[in-house]
């Protein structure tokens, strides 16, 4: 899937909310594809690069109303893919949930084309190694990962709130675990000797490259296909054990250890579970480049100063 499968982009505009790591890089193709981009971050440092490649940043809290004046509405597509920024629940609420609600406020004075927003499978609570699709109950899940489903209510839900619709449609798409250049923790944790988490349970992962391809298919996807949730995975979870012991060997040191105990930063474990991506596919034919971690891997270690 390419970004101009379904016509040419050029000319058109797009808003993107939070310019991280997935941000950053969508705002980086698309003004390599002839459209006009705006981009709202808090990160004064990342506004300096985006403005470098030609981009009009804007530097802002999305949670509040200060930006509302300064980005015009009506865009032809909103990509909202903004980060926690840490402080636990509260930030995730301040992030997310009051984030979603500043966008759709703004939006409702002129209502925006298409509206992606990326949540994550975190919202999943399922464990045991069931596979786990976009119709899997949501019943159970932790504190921050009810946040994030309130964030998603609101997009679902906005078309019937007052004074009018924000946008023609809307996609939520659900990312796996994030990987690819210059974000590679578990290889950093792999060379340490020492990987959290338990070595039995999967992990589902997803290439940053491929991530930006399937939100260039709901951005650009048809008019037929409209409002809908897609798991964002690749097609190959493996076992903690399978991937490290994978990489161990690549970078020449002892399979590591496993911790039992969360990454750092959360408080729980990631449940043992399958995520599944064939919805991604059949809706909007959406085909990773890098189907299993070993693909994703080989190309980051075979970047300059990756070993």
């Amino acid at each position: 899937m390419t970004a101009d499968a379904y016509g040419n982009l050029s000319g058109k505009r797009l808003v993107i909310f939070g310019c991280g790591y997935v941000g950053g890089e969508m705002a980086r193709q698309a003004r390599a594809r002839g459209l006009r981009v705006t981009a709202l971050t808090r990160n004064a440092a990342k506004a300096e690069e985006l403005r470098a490649v030609g981009i009009e940043v804007v530097v802002a809290e999305l949670g509040t109303a200060a930006w509302h004046g300064l980005i015009p509405g009506g865009a032809d597509f909103v990509l909202n893919c903004v980060s926690s920024g840490g402080g636990g629940v509260a930030g995730y609420r301040r992030s997310y949930v009051e984030g979603m609600q500043s966008i759709l406020t703004w939006a409702r004075r002129q209502p925006v084309g298409t509206l992606v927003y990326t949540s994550s499978t975190s919202v999943y609570p399922q464990g045991g190694g069931a596979v786990v699709d976009e119709n899997a109950p949501t019943d159970g899940a932790g504190e921050t990962a009810r946040v994030l489903l309130e964030a998603e209510a609101l997009v679902r839900e906005g078309k019937d709130e007052p004074p009018g619709r924000p946008c023609h449609r809307w996609f939520t798409l659900r990312l796996a675990g994030i990987y690819g250049p210059g974000r590679h923790r578990l290889l950093d944790q792999v060379r340490a000797g020492e990987v959290s988490g338990r070595a039995q349970d999967h992990l589902n992962l997803i290439h940053r490259d491929d991530i930006c391809t399937a939100l260039w298919a709901a951005l650009t996807a048809p008019a037929s296909i409209q409002n809908d949730v897609f798991n964002v995975a690749d097609d190959a979870a493996a076992t903690r054990d399978e991937i490290t012991c994978w990489l161990a060997v690549r970078l020449g040191v002892p399979p590591p250890r496993f911790s039992e105990a969360p990454a750092g930063g959360r408080r729980t474990l990631t449940p043992d579970r399958i995520i599944a991506n064939t919805r991604l596919k059949q809706v909007l034919g959406w085909q990773p480049a890098f189907p299993s971690f070993r693909e994703g891997y080989a190309a980051l270690l075979e970047q300059p100063g990756s070993l």
